[in-house]
């Protein structure tokens, strides 16, 4: 069965996912020169964000051929780009869980009824 809306939600949720979490990696950059310590938690949060959006880029791909592991894959992606970077990671999980339940939940077509 052509995933063609799951793929397509999964590829732009992992690119709107990509441009916030530079984003905040660029945020991060400006806390960590103005610190005194020189250090900035938002950029390790960043780099979990670039993290998730590649396991859902992943997941896109993989909702081809096994949608249940993609689907998955796209709704971790989702719940983990939140709990690192929740502002600007906010349309991509809105993607990524629309994306991941709908691989999930819709079901192959039976050619032969």
């Amino acid at each position: 069965m052509k995933r063609t809306p799951e793929f397509i939600l999964g590829l732009l949720g992992g690119i709107f996912g990509f441009i916030g979490a530079i984003m905040a990696l660029f945020i991060g950059g400006i806390d960590a020169a103005f610190s005194s310590t020189g250090e900035s938690e938002v950029t390790g949060l960043g780099w979990g964000a670039v993290l998730f959006s590649i396991i859902a880029i992943v997941g896109c791909i993989l909702v081809r051929t096994k949608d249940k592991i993609g689907g998955i894959l796209m709704l971790v992606a989702a719940v983990g780009g939140i709990i690192c970077i929740s502002l600007f990671y906010l349309i991509p999980a809105i993607l990524l869980v629309i994306a991941g339940v709908m691989a999930l939940v819709r079901k192959p077509k039976n050619i032969f009824a």
